[in-house]
């Protein structure tokens, strides 16, 4: 088992190895005082991991609920959200007591923003059960849901307690839906790690993904440390994502985060190169490894539609909107865009 340690506003660990589900309840009891613990999953985890985990809890002397929603970006809204509040109300739940989420980046988005908001303020604890969710969405405190007009436009920044990895969990997860978390995991090495191309393009993490989820972790805790409120640096964590969520909100949510940003990441990188802020081998370069694992790298959505989905984006400020742009293989860099200027660059990106 690896460990990475956060320190943020509250300090945490973060624990990567097999066979942790059935730890949840003591360290959950080493963790609170309270000795209630309400698990928060979809329905597509559920089936699979919701009994261990309440075993687990129940063992270590705590009273367990469950709340589960129907799978998919779709639920992450405000009517999940305010039913799971009043779901924490009628079982009870007090400040001391503990919330667990047990799923995807969805599952954990929703639980922190309930944990942020029910009582004005609740521990909770990840377990992401995906590989997105375990390199990136459990770690680093954002927590939110979707509204009509846009991704993860309301939410608040609330670290976890702890966050538990069993990578046993990545075992039962669908091919596409692993190739979800590898987009992010690219984009880790996009942003700053060349080294991480490099094993990326020369071995196949996939039976043994160990070593590199602690890398992706150990890289946004750096980041997460430095700028925890999304300020400076930790918006390079933001590669590919705000053409992305304009590609995911274009398709009605239909196609997934990872897919989304995998496209997005190809279009920034190839408007950068058509700019000339990158060396156009970089673009082939990438393409053929969102190939490798199994990623799209092109959409059918026009720049206009494009444009306007972006312009809902959290990281719009004003008149500007801050861009990951690309500037080498392994290196990237923060830059303000105009906002009118977006629709260039998205333009350059779909090569019209």
């Amino acid at each position: 088992m690896r460990t990475v340690s956060v320190k943020a506003s509250r300090s945490y660990e973060v624990k990567i190895g097999r066979d942790l589900l059935k730890t949840v309840g003591a360290e959950a009891a080493s963790l609170m005082k309270g000795r209630a613990a309400a698990i928060v999953s979809d329905s597509n985890v559920a089936p699979l991991y919701l009994e261990q985990t309440k075993v687990s809890l129940e063992a270590a002397g705590f009273r367990t609920c469950a709340f589960v929603f129907p799978a998919g970006e779709g639920s992450k809204n405000g009517q999940t959200y305010l039913d799971l509040l009043e779901f924490l109300a009628q079982h009870q739940i007090t400040r001391s007591d503990t919330l667990v989420a047990l799923g995807g980046g969805v599952v954990g988005d929703l639980t922190g923003f309930a944990a942020a908001t029910f009582l004005r303020g609740v521990a909770f604890i990840q377990i992401p059960t995906t590989l997105l969710a375990a390199v990136d969405a459990s770690v680093g405190g954002k927590t939110a849901i979707d509204l009509k007009n846009g991704k993860n436009l309301a939410g608040a920044f609330y670290q976890p307690r702890l966050v538990l990895c069993d990578l046993d969990t990545l075992s039962t997860l669908p091919t596409d839906v692993f190739a979800d978390g590898c987009a992010e995991v690219i984009k880790y090495g996009m942003i700053g790690d060349p080294g991480l191309l490099e094993l990326l393009e020369t071995t196949d993490f996939r039976a043994d993904p160990e070593e590199i989820v602690a890398r992706c972790i150990a890289q946004k805790r750096d980041l997460v440390e430095e700028d925890e409120f999304d300020t400076g640096a930790r918006q390079l964590l933001n590669l590919g994502h705000t053409i992305g969520h304009g590609i995911e909100a274009c398709s009605s949510y239909e196609l997934s985060h990872g897919k989304a940003v995998a496209i997005g990441m190809t279009l920034i990188t190839r408007a950068a190169a058509a700019f000339g802020q990158c060396p156009p081998e970089a673009l082939p370069r990438l393409q053929a490894l969102l190939k490798r694992y199994d990623l799209p790298d092109t959409t059918g959505y026009g720049a206009e539609e494009l444009y306007e989905k972006t312009l809902s984006d959290k990281k719009r400020t004003g008149s500007t909107i801050s861009l990951v742009v690309p500037t080498a293989w392994g290196r990237s860099e923060l830059q303000k865009v105009a906002v009118p200027d977006l629709y260039h660059w998205i333009e350059k990106g779909l090569n019209l």
